[in-house]
């Protein structure tokens, strides 16, 4: 199915909101409970499966919703269809402090790895689903790794990253970064989870015990400030908790 053609603004500096403008009869689809306003002419409603394959029987979208769950997702997408004449807006708000990426698949292959809770919204005949990462260390270790969102299409989907975005572009090179850090990569980049180094690093060097490995051709999106980061920056604790807090010793002393 051919993605709908949408316009689109983002509106702020760190905390944003993207505002999506609709022609008569397009959609946008969005994660339940992103939707923060929306103008006359456009009617809303929440279905099972992202519409993006409008032939699919009804076990076919239970597998697809259910896959969903697994990420800790709803079991639903919301779609916003502008019933109207002329243009109309909707506008979405990312979850917590951060930037919201605009992304056009056609131009990352038809196809984008994004993080488990990324996905903000994107026009209707964007695929998404679950991507598992089958390596053995980013099941067991990886932590946000492991399970992870694959977007598919060729129109634009909108990502959701914590703190501020930086944009990699690898040419057969690797690049190694917290496994938190990481929003989206194309799919010509393989992922896996590694060691972070000796065992005098990995219980004091505060970087955590792995690191994700990025290693390919192809681009790949980075947040500097992940959700675990930022809850754990804003717990309440004593000074020198806060000191270990990133270490294996840190955790300890939490517990």
């Amino acid at each position: 199915m051919k993605s709908h053609e949408i316009d689109y603004k983002i509106f702020g500096d760190d905390i944003q909101l993207v505002e999506i403008e609709l022609d008569s009869n397009e959609t946008v689809i969005a994660e339940a409970g992103a939707m923060s306003y929306m103008e006359e002419g456009i009617t809303f409603e929440t279905k099972m499966g992202d519409g993006s394959e409008p032939e699919k029987g009804m076990f076919s979208k239970l597998v697809s919703a259910g896959s969903r769950m697994i990420t800790g997702e709803s079991l639903f997408l919301t779609h916003f269809t502008h019933k109207g004449s002329g243009k109309s807006r909707v506008g979405f708000a990312a979850p917590y402090p951060g930037t919201i990426m605009p992304i056009d698949l056609s131009k990352s292959g038809g196809s984008l790895i994004v993080q488990k809770d990324g996905f903000l919204c994107a026009a209707l005949g964007t695929k998404v689903s679950i991507a598992f990462n089958k390596k053995l260390g980013a099941a067991l270790f990886g932590g946000e790794g492991f399970i992870l969102q694959k977007l598919q299409g060729d129109g634009k989907a909108f990502v959701h990253a914590g703190g501020t975005v930086i944009e990699k572009v690898l040419v057969n090179q690797t690049l190694r970064v917290d496994t938190g850090c990481v929003v989206a990569f194309e799919e010509g980049i393989d992922f896996s989870v590694e060691k972070a180094g000796g065992l005098k690093s990995m219980i004091f060097g505060g970087e955590g015990i792995f690191l994700a490995t990025l290693r390919g051709t192809g681009k790949v999106w980075l947040q500097s400030m992940p959700i675990r980061k930022l809850v754990k920056a804003i717990a309440p604790r004593g000074d020198n908790r806060r000191k270990g807090a990133s270490s294996i010793l840190g955790d300890f002393l939490e517990g």
